[in-house]
């Protein structure tokens, strides 16, 4: 399939990466059915992207036409059975193996015999996934980094089974999208995360063993490394139970005690210290909105 072909995608899950890749797609041209079965969310994703859409035109970025085309573009359903003239559906549910390979099946039977699978999944095996359908050469991971509006990074991963057609017509529509497009081959976190997902539980371990205080490990990686957040601060925004997730897929997928989890990492998620999503996680955020309130409590 070619991209031009590419005239209607799906996005599964109305979250913070699924709102983002639908506003991506209709600010290019394209038409978006978004899907959740939870109608809240839905609504909480229409008005964000609303809401960022109207920011962009009161900045003069997009023009009121504009904007007012972007908006058009969209549309929620809560019904999958909407999904079947879409050309491209994109997964971005939770990090869940099982729960993907149950959407994949279920979209497999809808979506029309021409149309790509893809998932945003992080570090999930995309030869897995596809494995779960009956078109595994249209199966592919195009992984958006977060918030997709903003990041210029898409990291498309290839399954065993994957198709260059495919591969090809993913590839133009990232570009298409305005973002820079890396290929990673099927291994356990691909490139981006096989990378950061040690640093953040390496910065756990440090915090952990009274290394240095979380403050300390965040500025010296912010002005040590020019990272433009710390590692710490970093996992809050991502979310500590992605990150935990993702490094237990790294564990047992490259079965090295180097990708295992520290326990403090472990003990916040169990206590449900997710992050900024929650309020807390490494940093307390429920006093302050816009700034780091350092948490009485490792």
């Amino acid at each position: 399939m070619a991209t031009a072909e590419i005239k209607m995608i799906g996005v599964v899950g109305g979250g913070q990466m699924g709102s983002g890749i639908a506003q991506v797609a209709a600010m290019h041209g394209i038409n978006v059915w978004l899907l959740d079965t939870d109608p809240q969310a839905l609504a909480k994703a229409t008005a964000s992207i609303s809401a960022s859409i109207n920011l962009l035109v009161s900045k003069a970025r997009l023009s009121q036409e504009q904007g007012t085309d972007v908006l058009g573009r969209l549309r929620c359903t809560s019904n999958m059975e909407e999904l079947h003239s879409a050309d491209l559906i994109i997964e971005a549910i939770v990090e869940s193996e099982d729960i993907k390979k149950t959407l994949f099946v279920q979209l497999d039977k809808i979506a029309k015999r021409s149309a790509i699978l893809a998932s945003n999944t992080s570090s999930i095996s995309i030869t897995r996934l596809a494995s779960s359908t009956s078109r595994p050469h249209q199966v592919i991971g195009m992984h958006f980094m977060n918030p997709p509006p903003v990041m210029k990074l898409i990291e498309i991963v290839r399954g065993a089974d994957t198709s260059d057609e495919t591969f090809k017509a993913t590839k133009a529509l990232s570009e298409r999208l305005g973002k820079t497009v890396i290929t990673s081959q099927d291994y356990s976190g691909f490139i981006v995360n096989r990378v950061l997902m040690p640093m953040i539980n390496e910065a756990f371990f440090a915090l952990y063993t009274g290394v240095a205080t979380k403050e300390d490990i965040d500025t010296g990686m912010k002005l040590g490394t020019n990272h433009p957040m710390g590692p710490l601060e970093l996992a809050d925004f991502i979310g500590l139970d992605v990150c935990l997730s993702i490094m237990k897929v790294l564990h047992v997928g490259l079965g090295d005690n180097k990708y295992a989890p520290c326990p403090l990492l472990v003990q916040y998620v169990d206590a449900g210290r997710l992050g900024r999503k929650r309020g807390i996680g490494v940093y307390d955020y429920t006093k302050e909105s816009r700034s780091k309130k350092p948490s009485s409590r490792l």
